[in-house]
């Protein structure tokens, strides 16, 4: 094993905290970050995923008690516990970094699938908003998600930690034309839904048991007017009292668990 890093101006080290503020930087080097036990387990079960893994001392030497064989054929080094708290993104730190290479999905991929189910997002911001919404996408069956490019950086690191895993399952891809991307899935037989708050109930206007995708748009605005429009038909969640919206990733949630819904009961 090579020496213990122990310094934050070890070249490796720059680079990690470079990879977690930079979107350039992940995409022009194809990886990203990600931090945590179960994000380097669950990095290790979706193949040939980890380049290279960084570990803290108390960390290694606690999981090798535990289990001698848990860093078996990983590409590791050991960084000091001092290191490794100051190139965290976590006020906690678990002990473990590692670089995982970027996945690319094409369009086509994602929309040729059979029986698509797919979310459509427009600028969404919030990291924590997109990580809950892919987790949600892959527990509701969502078969692939595709986003305008003014939306947040899916490896934005909050973003990777808020999906939990579901980052290495669902298959995703950023349209630089959005509304190319949508009219294309529409000569391809996959109906249109937007949320939109002058749509008509979802349960009373929205079949989901053929091909079809959702449209969720901006956590403040919603979705842009020239979107809006592409719509085979606008839909939106019954709601009481005086709440007029709910947050994008509940709504996306609630929407995609019906299409969930439908589909079991078709």
């Amino acid at each position: 094993m090579k020496p213990m890093i122990s310094s934050i101006s070890n070249p490796r080290m720059k680079n990690l905290i470079l990879l977690q503020k930079k979107a350039k930087e992940r995409e022009e080097q194809g990886v990203f970050v990600i931090e945590g036990r179960k994000m380097f387990e669950e990095a290790k079960e979706a193949g040939d995923l980890l380049m290279k893994t960084y570990v803290s001392e108390s960390f290694y030497h606690a999981k090798m008690q535990e289990d001698p064989m848990y860093f078996e054929d990983t590409d590791m080094e050991l960084v000091t516990d001092a290191v490794m708290k100051e190139v965290s993104e976590t006020k906690t730190p678990q002990g473990i970094l590692a670089l995982v290479k970027a996945q690319g999905y094409t369009l086509e991929q994602i929309i040729k699938a059979p029986y698509a189910s797919l979310l459509l997002l427009e600028d969404i911001r919030d990291p924590g908003n997109l990580g809950t919404i892919l987790r949600s996408a892959e527990g509701a069956g969502i078969t692939g998600v595709i986003l305008n490019n003014s939306c947040v950086d899916i490896y934005n690191p909050k973003v990777v930690r808020s999906t939990m895993g579901s980052i290495y399952r669902v298959p995703f891809y950023y349209a630089k034309d959005f509304e190319e991307a949508i009219e294309e899935m529409k000569e391809m037989g996959i109906r249109i839904y937007a949320a939109h708050l002058s749509g008509k109930p979802y349960d009373s206007d929205g079949n989901f048991t053929e091909k079809c995708a959702l449209l969720i748009g901006n956590e403040a605005n919603g979705l842009s007017p020239q979107i809006s429009a592409k719509a085979d038909a606008l839909i939106k969640i019954p709601m009481a009292g005086k709440v007029e919206s709910l947050n994008a990733a509940v709504a996306a949630a609630i929407l995609m668990y019906e299409i969930a819904r439908q589909r079991r009961n078709a």
